[in-house]
């Protein structure tokens, strides 16, 4: 069966909020909600998420400028707004910060889900390599290419790992988030050690760095 794909959906109105998050549950969606825009930020920055949909008036932190601290740390998901703020000079500006798409307030229910889409196979259209340590990762064959031209084939879960913290280079994860997000039917956090020992066994041992005290992050060439 096919992965549900992931959606943070960043709305202060709870009670909209709410119902954005029934349909799209029903479309097949996974959905994180966030109701302001610090959680909205850490959201963004502990999981992956094929799609993002922030509206703009938030407390703590404005929905844009939320947008614009993931692009700044690395977070690529395509990204739609979906505020009361429709005239041209909003939707430009939204645009203009990191946004793939805008969409006023009030809303078309079948526009949003056709946008939402949209984003979704651009996104799935993007050439799926990010970098590592000595090497490339694709991410859909969940293979390493060296510098030297070697293939390493890793498994499906060293392959989750290892992108998770590729798409998040410069951060630091816990024991408990790479859990969560990586390893979410596990109930163990020795889980995440055992699959970084996997990891060096077969990329070397600077493929994952650990951060005493903190946790793990991307290592280096």
């Amino acid at each position: 069966m096919a992965e549900q794909p992931r959606i943070l959906v960043v709305e202060d109105d709870r009670s909209l909020a709410r119902m954005l998050a029934d349909l799209l549950e029903s479309e097949g969606y996974q959905v994180t909600l966030a109701f302001d825009g610090r959680r909205a930020l850490h959201e963004g920055l502990t999981r992956p998420f094929d799609v993002l949909l922030l509206d703009r008036g938030l407390p703590a932190i404005e929905g844009l400028d939320v947008l614009a601290r993931l692009r700044s740390k690395g977070v690529l998901a395509p990204a739609l707004i979906l505020s009361a703020l429709g005239n041209p000079a909003d939707r430009v500006e939204g645009l203009d910060r990191g946004a793939e798409d805008y969409l006023g307030k009030p809303f078309d229910i079948d526009e949003l889900l056709a946008r939402l889409r949209a984003l979704r196979r651009r996104n799935i259209s993007r050439t799926p390599v990010l970098p590592v340590p000595g090497g490339t990762l694709d991410t859909t064959g969940r293979t390493v290419t060296t510098g030297d031209g070697e293939v390493v084939v890793l498994s499906d879960r060293e392959g989750a790992l290892l992108e998770h913290l590729a798409r998040r280079p410069a951060q630091v994860f816990t024991r408990g988030e790479l859990l969560d997000t990586v390893f979410p039917d596990a109930d163990d956090d020795g889980v995440v050690d055992t699959y970084v020992h996997y990891l060096r066994r077969k990329l070397g041992r600077q493929s994952v760095l650990t951060v005493r005290g903190l946790g793990y992050r991307l290592g280096v060439s």
